[in-house]
């Protein structure tokens, strides 16, 4: 793949952010002329219960620095705890609907966002197979035809995920940070985030979101070409944040970006010679814990 490429993968975390994120997103990647990828979170929304993070070093910095409260709203919080959690499938068949109807690339983030986020990394075989079953069934119920991608919640995985989304009928899997596409062992293609989230760059190297946004836009532009993946969220970028990401995205339209889904990615990978690479984990700055990486070469 030749040139500047880029492919704009939607993490859709939230009954919040499957109502009124994705569908901003969706009608601004339709007036701009631009492809994307949407991976849904299909059970219920227990967003409240990520409050136990608050003991992961850097959490409560993430926290201060993207105003949570404000962007995912004080009722999301308390879904999971003091509010049962919504299913968010059931609630918003629709939306999603409508954005495979308007010709965007679905696929699967999680059936419990939270669930699998907090615990896939210490869990059993049949732990994970039972809730990435639960996922690509009612990714199935919901659009009659089964997933062909799947992203990892929080990009975290364990020693089972690669081989049980090839039993599962996955065919590219975007659970890793990293450079390049590659192949682990027993596994589907993967497909990396190759820059940081916005969330990330906030108050961390930058004063605000629009330095922010040119921090992203930086490090998306050094080098002499390759393509990027990035991540957004429907509750951030598809909220308060649209207006930079727009400004970002006519950034990278102006410089020449091809714009790819994930599935396009996939389709124009070389995998001769195949890149036989490795997960492992590690830590990314400006988030909390470990996630899953792309092993050096």
């Amino acid at each position: 793949m030749a040139g500047r490429g880029m492919t704009l993968k939607v993490d859709v975390d939230t009954l919040r952010g499957t109502r009124e994120g994705v569908p901003r997103l969706a009608r601004l990647f339709k007036r701009l002329g631009l492809p994307a990828t949407f991976l849904f979170s299909l059970g219920p929304d227990h967003t409240g219960r990520a409050i136990r993070r608050v003991f992961r070093p850097g959490f409560l910095g993430k926290v201060r620095r993207t105003s949570v409260a404000s962007h995912y709203g004080i009722r999301t919080l308390l879904y999971g705890t003091l509010l049962p959690g919504p299913d968010i499938g059931k609630l918003c068949r629709g939306e999603m609907l409508r954005v495979a109807e308007a010709g965007f690339e679905v696929g699967v983030h999680a059936y419990d966002h939270v669930k699998w986020q907090d615990a896939v990394a210490n869990a059993t075989l049949g732990w994970t197979r039972e809730q990435l079953g639960l996922a690509v069934a009612r990714f199935e119920k919901i659009f009659g035809f089964s997933p062909l991608i799947h992203g990892a919640a929080g990009w975290q995985v364990n020693e089972y995920v690669p081989a049980l989304e090839r039993q599962f009928g996955i065919e590219i899997a975007s659970d890793t940070r990293g450079r390049a596409p590659f192949l682990p062992v027993g596994g589907a293609l993967q497909v990396p985030t190759t820059l940081p989230t916005l969330d990330e760059v906030l108050g961390l190297q930058c004063a605000g979101v629009e330095d922010s946004v040119h921090r992203i836009c930086e490090l998306s532009l050094a080098g002499n070409g390759g393509h990027h993946v990035f991540t957004l969220h429907a509750e951030l970028e598809g909220g308060a944040f649209i207006a930079p990401f727009e400004s970002l995205l006519r950034t990278w339209m102006d410089a020449g970006f091809e714009f790819r889904t994930l599935g396009g990615v996939a389709r124009a990978f070389d995998r001769s010679p195949v890149d036989r690479g490795r997960i492992e984990f590690g830590e990314i700055e400006g988030r909390s814990g470990t996630l899953a990486v792309q092993a050096p070469r």
